[in-house]
């Protein structure tokens, strides 16, 4: 598994969001100068949290963003879920049941099953609050 940029700064904007007062609005020109990540790429990445009722986003002059619900309930693995095409380590565990032709007789999948399950209950261990608070 390797976790794109896109996963990495959809964590990294909600913990800085997390960092705020509860109801706290931040606009994205804010968010995209404090986590130096592009206006565009920021826009793309708070737009998918939005959509996914992890933001809440308001137009206008008092708008900007600001998290739905507790940084303590949001688990780093549903935003890396959310992000990222594939959490497993290898391509054949993307598909249950497993399609790979090799799957029944393949002496390492039960190794890269058992890995595939520690980097899940990891990343769904953690939340954004675990994160902020230096409890990781």
């Amino acid at each position: 598994m390797l976790v794109s940029t896109r996963g990495r700064y959809a964590i990294r904007i909600l913990v800085e969001l997390s960092s705020r007062k509860k109801e706290e609005r931040v606009s994205l020109a804010e968010l995209s100068e404090k986590q130096e990540i592009s206006l565009k790429y920021a826009e793309a990445i708070v737009a998918l949290l939005v959509k996914n009722n992890l933001l809440d986003g308001q137009r206008g002059k008092s708008g900007g963003y600001k998290l739905v619900k507790p940084a303590s309930e949001i688990k780093v693995g549903e935003v890396l879920k959310l992000t990222e095409d594939s959490l497993a380590p290898v391509a054949c565990l993307d598909c249950n049941p497993n399609q790979c032709e090799k799957a029944k007789t393949c002496k390492t999948l039960p190794m890269w099953s058992h890995l595939n399950s520690v980097i899940s209950d990891y990343i769904f261990s953690i939340t954004i609050q675990d994160i902020l608070d230096g409890n990781v």
